[in-house]
C-alpha cells in the first residue's frame, strides 16, 4: 500500500469518529498552543524589565539599606540611610566619580482631583538630580527646582498613568491636586515609560524630599539613594567609591560586614535575566505537562480505536495485509492526530500572544514555536506506536472471532 493510501485510510478511520478526533485534537492544541504563549509570556516579562531598567541608563547607581542580593548580612546590626550618607557621596572628595545624588523616600496615597480618586502607586520624595540620573524626562511642564527643595514647596511632577486618570485629556500642569490630605501643584508630567507589567512606572507623584517627608514618611531613614556616575565607565570607581564613603559613614571596617549595597544596570540585568530564566522555563514545563496530557489522550483514543476495528484488522490480516501496513495505518492516524493538532495549537498560540496577558506584552520566541510542533508530531508518533503495535500483532482468527 502506497503512503497515499495509507493517508486516505487514516483519514477516513478518524473521520469515522469526528467527535472523538476533534477532542483528541483539541488536547494536543492545547498543549502546543500554551507552550508558545507562556513561553511567549516569560520572554516578555524579562524584555520588558531590561527595558525598564536600561531606561535608567548605563550610568546609574542605586544604594539601597542591607548587605548583598536579599538584604543578607553578616553585620550585627543594619544602620539605616539618610540624607547625611547622600550629602556625604555628593561631596566631589570624597567621590570624584559622582555627578549627581538624589536621596529617596517613597510611599503610597490617594490622589484627588475635582472630585476624581486615583490610587498612586509611588509616591517619591526626592532632589531634582533624581529626573536626570533616573532618565526621566518631562513630556509638559518643566521639573521642580532645587530652590523648591530648599523651601519644601508643595509642587510635584506626575507620570503618565496618574495624569490621564486624574485629568483625563486636559492638561494638568499648573493644577492643583490633593495628595493624602495635602495639596500640591503640578508643576510638570513625564514622559511615558511603559510598565514592566507588575509595577506602572508612569503611575507616581515626585515631590520634592522635605515636602513629601514632611507630609507622609517623617524626617526619619530614607528608602534609597539613587547616584549618577560621570560616564558609563566611571561606573566601577563610582561604585567603590560610594562603598568607602558609607564604610565611613556607618562606622564600618570589615568590608564583608556590609549593612548596605550598591547596585549597578550591569548587576541588576545579570540577576534579572539568570530569574527570568528560571521563571520562563518554568512556564514551559507547565505548558509541557499539558502537552505530555495530549499525548496520552492519543494513546487513549487509538486504543480504543483498534478494540472497536478488531474485525476489520482481522479481515485485512486474513486477506494478505502484511503487519506493516496495519502498523502503518494506525501509526499515520496518530500522527494525523497531533500533526493538525499541533498546526492549529501553533496558529491559537500565535493569535494569543498578540493580546496582553497579566499586563504583559507576550514576545514571541520562534524556537519554541518550531519545537512545539515537531515535539507535538513526535508524541503523536510515540504514543500512538503502542496502540499500533498492538494492532499490528493481532492474530487474524483471533480478531475474527471478536464481536
Amino acid at each position: 500500500m502506497n503512503p497515499f493510501e495509507t493517508l486516505r485510510f487514516a483519514v477516513g478511520g478518524l473521520a469515522a469518529n469526528k467527535v472523538r478526533s476533534g477532542l483528541t485534537m483539541l488536547g494536543v492544541l492545547i498543549g502546543v498552543a500554551a507552550v508558545i504563549i507562556l513561553l511567549a509570556v516569560g520572554n516578555g516579562s524579562s524584555q520588558a524589565v531590561k527595558d525598564s531598567i536600561e531606561k535608567l541608563g548605563t550610568n546609574a547607581l542605586t544604594v539601597s539599606s542591607g548587605g548583598g542580593f536579599g538584604g543578607q548580612s553578616t553585620a550585627t546590626s543594619t544602620k539605616p540611610l539618610t540624607v547625611d550618607d547622600a550629602r556625604a557621596l555628593a561631596d566631589p572628595a570624597s567621590a570624584p566619580d559622582v555627578e549627581s545624588v538624589a536621596p529617596e523616600v517613597t510611599t503610597s496615597q490617594t490622589a484627588l482631583y475635582d472630585g476624581t480618586s486615583h490610587s498612586v502607586n509611588q509616591v517619591v520624595g526626592t532632589y531634582p538630580a533624581y529626573f536626570k540620573a533616573s532618565n526621566s524626562k518631562v513630556a509638559k511642564g518643566d521639573y521642580f527646582s532645587a530652590d523648591d527643595v530648599l523651601n519644601s514647596r508643595k509642587v510635584a511632577v506626575i507620570g503618565s498613568t496618574t495624569a490621564t486618570d486624574l485629568f483625563g485629556t486636559a492638561s494638568p500642569v499648573g493644577r492643583k491636586i490633593v495628595v493624602g490630605g495635602t495639596p500640591f501643584t503640578v508643576v510638570g508630567v513625564l514622559e511615558t515609560k511603559g510598565g514592566t507589567g507588575f509595577q506602572d512606572p508612569d503611575d507616581t507623584v515626585i515631590a520634592p524630599l522635605p515636602t513629601v517627608q514632611n507630609a507622609f514618611t517623617g524626617f526619619g531613614p530614607i528608602s534609597q539613594i539613587l547616584v549618577e556616575a560621570k560616564s558609563a565607565d566611571a561606573t566601577t570607581p563610582a561604585q567603590n567609591e560610594i562603598t568607602t564613603v558609607l564604610m565611613s559613614q556607618h562606622g564600618i571596617k570589615d568590608s564583608s560586614a556590609l549593612d548596605f549595597r550598591v547596585s549597578s544596570q550591569a548587576s541588576l540585568l545579570t540577576t534579572q535575566a539568570s530569574t527570568n530564566k528560571t521563571f520562563t522555563v518554568l512556564l514551559g514545563a507547565v505548558a509541557a505537562i499539558s502537552l505530555l496530557v495530549g499525548g496520552i489522550g492519543i494513546t487513549n483514543i487509538m486504543l480504543v480505536t483498534v478494540t472497536e476495528r478488531t474485525r476489520e484488522i482481522g479481515i485485512r490480516k486474513a486477506i494478505g495485509a502484511p503487519k506493516g501496513v496495519i502498523l502503518g495505518q494506525f501509526l499515520a492516524e496518530s500522527t494525523l492526530l497531533s500533526l493538525v493538532g499541533g498546526g492549529l495549537g501553533v496558529v491559537g498560540g500565535l493569535v494569543g500572544s498578540r493580546f496582553t496577558i497579566v499586563g504583559i506584552t507576550p514576545v514571541v520566541i520562534p524556537q519554541s514555536v518550531v519545537w512545539a510542533f515537531v515535539i507535538a508530531v513526535a508524541i503523536g508518533l510515540f504514543f500512538g506506536s503502542y496502540p499500533a503495535n498492538r494492532a499490528a500483532s493481532l492474530r487474524p482468527i483471533e480478531a475474527l472471532r471478536h464481536e
